[in-house]
């Protein structure tokens, strides 16, 4: 099951939870019961490799087929 983020608008709280795909954009009931509303906000993912340099993941930014921009010719 996917782990989605959900931050609440009024106050910038931020909760993470287990949910089916067809459930992520449902509402959210306040985990504190403060009737706070929460909203799915966009994840990001970073890694850091030796001595805190940022590790690719290989994530976007190329061709269909797998090289990097104009690797095929096609671009």
């Amino acid at each position: 099951m996917p782990l989605y983020e959900y931050q609440c608008q009024t106050d910038g709280t931020v909760i993470e939870l287990m949910r089916p795909m067809a459930d992520a954009d449902k509402p959210v009931a306040d985990p504190a019961g403060k009737g706070r509303v929460f909203t799915r906000k966009f994840s990001t993912f970073a890694a850091k490799g030796a001595e805190g340099r940022s590790v690719s993941l290989g994530m976007g930014g190329g061709c269909g087929c797998g090289k990097p921009h104009g690797g095929c010719g096609s671009h």
